[in-house]
């Protein structure tokens, strides 16, 4: 039976046949020109590849087809798109309504998802079989599986981005040519909006929704991950297979000695894998959920013509049909068709591997994923999601951790861990069986030992945990962290390339009118600023756009009387905008404001303007104002190609941009966690050293010629470049390609270098720096290529994610010594009681003990910390050395102890407590509370870097600490179970033990700080100062700096000279903290009288104008 409209014939669809039952068919829109008749298919459609029409709407595509048994439901149907009974009803379009057939020929195309919209006539609006009314969708999204098994057609292998990207890789990237012949086969744009049922207008709410039904939201299906196979993945790492093998080593091989095998160790050891990877599960979960929100706010973003009106809206709700606007700096958020307007250049190297940018024209078309670098158009989007061509369009924000040099320290950490195991077990073995001729059974069981207790089983999971919930609290703060591991090197970030623009400014510029400099006659002041509003945008405003339109009575001046023709935006290389327009008179002219040396280049009389123009440039940037320059001219010609007449340079403006109140106190800070700020800047080396001077930041900046040994003063004509970029405070008049050198010899000098960016352009010193950091209302690309995403303004957002990355760090830290020290705690303490008295301590008990520690250590995610004053980073020599000492000296302990309770009589004559030095179980249970008590203890020491007891620690781990105590001890003094060879030794000898452990705990933070000395030599000074020695990075300059800020703040708010002994006396400078106070409230009460007062108003003008107050004769009032 023949579905309803299956006889229809579509116009403009041909096809001729040959040997084998067909032959390639003509391009369709060459056949629809001849008006051919249409062509019918078969129900039998061949798997093949094909390298479709990527411009024309026609992805690459592979996709196979088997016919189906319910094919008697009609043998042929008319490929035709959009008419009743037609493609879109078809089987095909059934499993995946986006895909189109080549006539015959059994191809099938991916278009634009969507030439199958509904809109009315025709498409999914026409009666069905199924008696669907018109404008519902036939074949929902959520019903295309279930309707492809009705169908002729069944669809095995869907067309996806990923099959797209693959099929051209047979023959190398897109060729060039390759690109042009995709240009001139393109679908003409009129049929685009034709076949995807829209307009110029974009679409309304209504049907934006309706058609987001059909085709689903702009992103990848996402893989439902089991939960069962996540849980069960805790449990297969490297630690967790030694404790796998422990269990099986406890019933395979402990049976002997006339005892059954060890099923109460086996289940304590399944237990003890099913508690850490319960807890593992819920943490990481509840982070990972917290982590996909946070995420979410990283969504790209595009501007959208929705009902008339552009908005900016998510990505995801992009539809075919939809009208966007593309800019420089944005990332596609879809498969795109460009419409009306100039030229862009699009970086799609991510994508084809082609590294020039490419050109495309209007009515060629872009993918999704790919970068804006140039220019600024229109476009309709024709695929979006899973559709697309490439379908990234949701998977801009990188999720995936990349955890490499993080996944190395663990992996260092359980290496030593598992080797200071597989020595004690050698150790043991020969000594036991081959010198002592111990019992199979009790050798077995002092293995055990070794192995459950020796083994981090919690490393992995406390430390990831303690990196998401970190994240977590540093999204709160205004930064959010796209790569988790960049968490640990901001730790140790020692230097920070900062932004002058927007990080240290406001960037709410402003413009003195009374100080426009005029160099074309007849062009006075007002002509300026009108001049310059009309090369300003009137709606999406940049800063200075903004500032130059708010200059005017009425912004609508900007546009009054003038017809626009053509917009030209801002773009890296011409650094200028232009506006081509008609006047009332018909006369075509062409405003254009930017760069005063871009603008200059255009002037005709530039060689006699020249000097004065750089005079006045100079004069604008010693007062640490910016010049924005202004020209024009006519075009005879009357078109928006023309080169035009000459060029008439006719002013410059100044533009201020203020400090922000915060940044002066925060560059303070940052000096003091040994953080060096570097300012790095486009705009002038005046300005530079200007703002510098009012931030306290130094002065001792640089051009950027002087990165390329060019223009050296003759000061440091003989310092190396690396050396220069080290001891410089910033550098001026720096291009995209200049932050990259910057960062890459910062990283050879061994420094750990952050770098802030916005533009498109800062993309590559992003990637290149260990830690690259968006600011806020950065572009799309420079977020892609980022670390950090900060959502909140200002410098102060990066200092405060560098403390708290120095505290989540700090966690992490503290766990790794406190996992390594009890595994040689108890590897070599636990050996020394096997070897040297023979003593056989029960596998269940230190079952109990690591059971019950982890259960406390996972707080430490959440513990209440210090961050270390100084940038760090992992150094596991350190690391392993202090483990080593302070597990030897525990072991020592327990040794010491077992030797005093079993072959003295010293607790019994001091504290009147019964004899047990002759009941194993009694000195099991002692034994076992004491190495309880101590090695759950020992997290206080390593956690703090003073003295333990003056680091108030965490709520959560306290409560969780004392419960552990608790129930460890109600073991020891009541337990009485024969199977763990354990008997409760009453509350005499538990408080015995309480006080044993005490006296001994107080040892460990002078043994703590004895490491620290002859690891690095300073400790007795950090010590005192509460500071960690646990750090070997170098000082760069603090002290210098220290002085410089000082001078600065002190000249600049008029405040008394120091004293000349001041300079070798480092104690001296706690006055930094008064004067850094004294300056923020100074400069919070000259704000304030500022925006209130008019005398604060004058006096700011008289400032800006270089005028001296002292010289002003005219009388205010406040």
């Amino acid at each position: 039976m023949r579905r309803k409209g299956a006889g229809q014939k579509a116009p403009g669809v041909g096809v001729s046949q040959g040997e084998g039952g067909h032959k390639e068919a003509d391009q369709p829109w060459q056949r629809r020109e001849a008006g051919r008749p249409a062509t019918r298919v078969t129900n039998t459609i061949r798997s093949e590849k094909v390298y479709g029409d990527v411009s024309g709407l026609v992805p690459l595509c592979s996709t196979k087809y088997s016919s189906s048994s319910r094919s008697s439901r009609g043998s042929e149907q008319l490929a035709k798109p959009g008419a009743p009974g037609g493609l879109q009803n078809s089987a095909i379009c059934s499993r995946a309504p986006h895909l189109r057939l080549a006539p015959a020929t059994g191809i099938v195309h991916s278009p634009p998802a969507a030439v199958v919209v509904a809109a009315g006539r025709g498409g999914f609006g026409a009666q069905g079989r199924d008696g669907r009314k018109k404008g519902v969708p036939i074949f929902p999204r959520r019903a295309r599986e279930g309707k492809a098994k009705e169908t002729s057609g069944q669809v095995r292998e869907g067309c996806s981005g990923a099959a797209a990207a693959a099929a051209p890789a047979a023959g190398g990237t897109h060729s060039r040519e390759a690109e042009r012949q995709r240009g001139r086969e393109h679908i003409p744009l009129e049929e685009v909006f034709e076949q995807l049922r829209c307009t110029r207008q974009g679409l309304t709410s209504a049907e934006g929704e309706e058609r987001l039904v059909i085709f689903g939201h702009n992103k990848l299906e996402e893989k439902s991950e089991s939960k069962v196979l996540k849980f069960l993945g805790f449990m297969w790492n490297p630690l967790s297979w030694v404790m796998e093998a422990a269990a099986i080593m406890a019933i395979a091989l402990a049976n002997g000695g006339g005892r059954p095998p060890d099923w109460q160790d086996f289940v304590g050891i399944i237990t003890l894998l099913v508690i850490n990877s319960t807890i593992s599960f819920i943490e990481e979960n509840n982070a990972g959920n917290a982590a996909a929100a946070l995420m979410a706010r990283l969504a790209p973003k595009s501007k959208v013509l929705r009902d008339g009106v552009w908005a900016e809206q998510d990505a995801v709700i992009l539809v075919p049909g939809d009208i966007v606007s593309i800019k420089l700096g944005d990332i596609i958020p879809a498969d795109a068709r460009l419409l009306e307007g100039d030229p862009l250049k699009i970086d799609q190297s991510a994508l084809t591997g082609e590294s020039l940018p490419v050109t495309k024209h209007p009515g060629d078309g872009v993918y999704s994923g790919s970068t804006c670098k140039q220019g600024e158009v229109e476009a309709v989007v024709i695929a979006t999601g899973v559709h697309s061509f490439f379908g990234k369009a949701a998977h801009l924000v990188d999720s995936t951790n990349q955890v490499g040099h993080f996944q190395k320290v663990l992996t260092a950490i359980g290496n030593f861990c598992i080797c200071s195991i597989a020595i004690g077990m050698l150790v043991e073995i020969v000594v036991m069986f081959a010198i002592q001729d111990r019992k199979y059974r009790a050798g077995i069981d002092n293995l055990l030992v070794l192995l459950i207790g020796g083994i981090p089983i919690a490393m992995p999971t406390v430390l990831s945990v303690t990196m998401a919930i970190g994240s977590h609290r540093l999204a709160q703060q205004g930064a959010i962290t796209k790569r988790m591991t960049a968490i640990e090197e901001m730790a140790g970030m020692d230097v920070l390339c900062s932004d002058k623009t927007g990080t240290l400014t406001l960037n709410k510029l402003t413009v003195d009118k009374n100080l426009i400099e005029t160099f074309t006659p007849g062009v006075d002041k007002d002509m300026v600023v009108l001049l310059a509003a009309r090369a300003s945008r009137t709606e999406n405003q940049d800063a200075i756009d903004a500032a130059i339109v708010n200059m005017l009575a009425d912004p609508k001046e900007a546009r009054a009387g003038v017809q626009e023709i053509h917009f030209l935006p801002f773009n890296p290389t011409d650094k200028r905008t232009a506006l081509t327009y008609v006047d009332n008179e018909g006369h075509w002219h062409r405003a254009s404001k930017g760069a005063p040396e871009q603008i200059l280049e255009l002037a005709h009389n530039k060689d006699i303007i020249s000097s004065r123009v750089h005079a006045v440039i100079d004069k604008f940037a010693e007062r640490g104002l910016r010049s924005l320059a202004v020209a024009r001219q006519k075009i005879p010609e009357g078109t928006k190609e023309s080169a035009g007449g000459p060029w008439e340079f006719c002013g410059l403006l100044p533009l201020f941009d203020p400090p922000r109140h915060d940044s002066a106190e925060t560059i303070r800070r940052a000096l003091n966690l040994g953080v060096n700020v570097k300012m790095i800047t486009g705009d002038q080396l005046a300005i530079a050293k200007e703002t510098g001077r009012r931030l306290g930041m130094g002065i001792n900046m640089y051009p950027s010629s002087s990165l390329l040994g060019q223009h050296k003063d003759e000061a440091i004509a003989a310092l190396p470049i690396d050396e220069l970029i080290e001891k410089a405070d910033g550098f001026a008049g720096v291009f995209p390609e200049h932050k990259y050198e910057i960062v890459k010899r910062l990283q050879e000098k061994k420094h750990i270098c952050g770098m802030t960016g916005d533009g498109v352009n800062d993309a590559p010193a992003l990637k290149k720096a260990d830690i690259g950091i968006a600011v806020a209302d950065a572009t799309d690309a420079a977020r892609s290529a980022s670390d950090i995403v900060l959502t909140e303004p200002g410098l102060s957002v990066i200092i405060s994610a560098v403390l708290t990355s120095r505290a989540i760090f700090q966690r992490m830290k503290n766990y790794t010594i406190y996992a390594v020290s009890i595994t040689i705690r108890i590897v070599l303490g636990f050996l020394l009681l096997a070897l040297i008295w023979k003593f056989d301590f029960s596998p269940f008990m230190v079952l109990i003990i690591a059971i019950l520690n982890d259960g406390t250590i996972m707080t430490i995610s959440k513990d209440r910390v210090k961050p270390s004053p100084l940038p760090d980073s992992w150094k596991l020599k350190e690391i392993f050395a202090t483990g080593v000492v302070l597990g030897t000296y525990l072991a020592v302990m327990t040794v010491v102890f077992f030797w005093l309770a079993h072959k003295t009589t010293f607790f019994q004559e001091k504290f009147g407590v019964r004899d047990i030095s002759g009941d194993r179980n009694e000195l099991t249970a002692a034994v076992y509370l004491q190495v309880s008590i101590v090695s759950q203890a020992l997290i206080f020491v390593t956690r703090s870097r003073s003295w333990s007891f003056l680091e108030r620690p965490g709520f959560l781990l306290v409560a969780a600490f004392w419960i552990a105590q608790l129930i460890a001890t109600f073991i020891a003094v009541y337990a009485n179970w024969s199977f763990a060879f354990i008997k409760g030794i009453g509350w005499g000898w538990a408080g015995v033990i309480w006080l044993y452990s005490l006296i001994f705990y107080i040892p460990l933070d002078i043994i703590k700080f004895l490491v620290r000395y002859i690891l690095s030599g300073r400790a007795w000074h950090y010590m005192i100062n509460q500071r960690t020695a646990f750090t070997t990075q170098k000082d760069f300059g603090k002290e210098a700096r220290e002085m410089k800020w000082a001078h600065a703040q002190r000249t600049l708010h008029g405040l008394q000279s120091p004293d000349v002994k001041m300079a070798g006396d480092r104690g001296s400078y706690k006055e930094l903290n008064d004067i850094a106070e004294q300056a923020k409230r100074r400069a919070e009460i000259a704000r304030l009288r500022e925006l209130n007062t008019l005398k604060g108003h004058v006096e700011s003008v008289v400032r800006m104008k270089g005028l001296d107050i002292d010289t002003i004769q005219q009388a205010y009032t406040v």
